[in-house]
């Protein structure tokens, strides 16, 4: 096991009816913003139950932040809060809100000669402005650890960032806030927590047997849930039990002293900036192809795999090989997610050279021994078509 220093701040408040509780968890003598996406809270009474829980604070709102949050959106809404004078951020909505809030927070403070640099030169956070949320989508696990992805529409780039200020104060999780969530929206969730998983899991062994079954006990859970999530949006045990996976996935717990990959988020994050997918669409396309890909180096991984969370064994190891590959893609598209390329009239021939030539002009090598380099990425692209 490798080393590691864990740390989460984050208070989760989980449960039917807790949103009520933002009276005793908001400060009280603050300036509040509220942050939001598209209005979907005002049509699932979300934003009711939210201002009525806030009642006589001192709010303020901003909404209209995108599934795929942006620069230009996002600078609109650091304005607002230098304005008014802002205290403290309450992102209401999916992952892309809670990342977009988390900009707002870093921005703010930002002494450079422009808060892009956050991301594209690792610029340096100082002071942040504390946040928090109320989650309706579970996906990205923002809402309790400390990393964004921001999108910059004029340049046609998705970055990352992160720094440990930036985990909420608390975040609370409504499982009901998820009944009326489009299906696709769903669907997208499950893809993306379950990569999330295999990001942190599937690299090589480090001998770390704890971590290795609390991730395969998300990976089971999600396939085991998966019908009764999608099929019945009221049905509560199910939409509870997807939403703590989502958290879990990505809460900085499993990925403690082991070995991590991220190069399927990085490719998947190009896709859409350049072509606008979804984020979990883009995941369920490239994440089987770096799997036959990086097959080999991959192995030790995939054949445990296999084996714990698909039941595949007793077969020659090439063959067990490709039904982990195989089974895993079958998963996606059980959900209802396409997983080629040409799925989404994206040419892969086009897109390989798009992307392949980004990643050659950064410099980037993905991957747990960072030998995905940008030849390795095109490859895979064109594997994905």
């Amino acid at each position: 096991m490798n080393n590691f220093t864990y740390y989460n701040p984050t208070k989760i408040v989980f449960g039917k009816g807790t949103i009520a509780r933002l009276t005793e968890l908001v400060p009280q003598d603050q300036k509040i913003l509220i942050t939001y996406g598209g209005g979907s809270i005002f049509k699932n009474g979300v934003y009711e139950q939210v201002k009525a829980a806030l009642a006589g604070f001192q709010t303020y709102e901003f909404g209209g932040i995108e599934a795929n949050p942006t620069y230009e959106t996002l600078m609109k809404a650091v304005e607002l809060v230098k304005k008014e004078g802002i205290q403290f951020l309450l992102a209401v909505g999916g992952g892309s809100v809670v990342d977009g809030t988390k900009f707002i927070s870093a921005a703010i403070f930002y002494e450079g000669a422009d808060p892009w640099e956050i991301l594209s030169k690792n610029g340096k956070i100082g002071k942040v402005l504390p946040l928090a949320s109320v989650l309706t989508l579970p996906a990205t696990g923002s809402e309790s650890n400390p990393n964004a992805v921001i999108s910059r529409t004029g340049t046609q780039e998705k970055l990352s960032f992160g720094d440990d200020r930036l985990y909420p104060v608390f975040s609370i999780l409504d499982p009901e806030t998820t009944y009326s969530l489009p299906i696709n929206q769903v669907r997208n969730g499950i893809v993306d927590t379950y990569i999330h998983v295999m990001e942190q899991y599937l690299t090589y062994p480090v001998n770390t047997p704890l971590q290795d079954r609390q991730a395969e006990a998300i990976l089971k859970t999600l396939i085991e849930e998966a019908d009764a999530i999608l099929a019945t949006p009221a049905q509560y045990d199910a939409r509870a039990n997807f939403m703590w996976c989502a958290t879990q996935a990505l809460n900085m717990l499993i990925n403690c002293g082991v070995v991590e990959d991220w190069a399927t988020h990085m490719i998947g994050h190009e896709i859409t900036a350049f072509y606008g997918l979804a984020h979990g669409e883009t995941l369920a396309v490239v994440y089987p192809s770096v799997m036959h890909y990086k097959q080999e180096q991959k192995k030790a991984k995939l054949l445990q795999y296999a084996e714990r969370v698909f039941g595949i064994k007793d077969l020659p190891e090439e063959e067990i090989l490709k039904q982990a590959a195989d089974r895993t893609e079958a998963f996606f598209r059980h959900v209802g997610i396409g997983t080629r390329l040409q799925e989404y009239k994206v040419n892969a021939t086009e897109a390989a050279g798009k992307i392949g030539d980004r990643f050659a002009r950064r410099g980037w090598k993905l991957g747990e021994h960072q030998d995905i380099d940008a030849e390795a990425v095109g490859q895979i692209i064109l594997n994905a078509a």
